[in-house]
């Protein structure tokens, strides 16, 4: 789902509508609307050195999920399963949507601190959303 960076104005229409990338990529022109989506802040990042538009935290996993899960690559399937439906309840469908209000038909740049974003929250998200816009 992650595209590269090496993007420019032009490139934008080309591209998914969302899209994950790490906090630690800088951000490039015709982004779009960049979230941060982790529901807590990455170590050693300064929020002074952090290019976003909004801190979706209601977007991430509950603590519960986030803590059962732990990375586990083995099991991300069932997470998958549970986070989607965290997503689908009243409160998640709102957040999703309060998204897409902001993004006003923008591509959207999920960013997470996560080390393998194949197996994160984040990816998982991008799908959700994608099938829903």
């Amino acid at each position: 789902m992650s595209t590269p960076k090496e993007r420019n104005a032009e490139d934008v229409t080309a591209d998914p509508p969302v899209v994950v990338e790490r906090v630690y990529d800088h951000p490039t022109e015709g982004d779009g609307l960049r979230l941060f989506v982790d529901r807590l802040w990455p170590r050693g990042l300064r929020k002074d050195a952090f290019h976003f538009d909004d801190w979706a935290k209601d977007l991430a996993p509950s603590t519960e999920l986030r803590h059962w899960y732990s990375h586990d690559v083995a099991a991300f399937s069932e997470f998958r399963e549970r986070y989607v439906h965290e997503l689908d309840s009243p409160t998640g469908r709102k957040a999703v949507a309060r998204v897409q209000e902001l993004a006003q038909g923008r591509p959207i740049v999920l960013l997470t601190a996560t080390k393998d974003v194949s197996h994160s929250h984040a990816e998982v998200l991008a799908e959700y959303m994608l099938d829903r816009l």
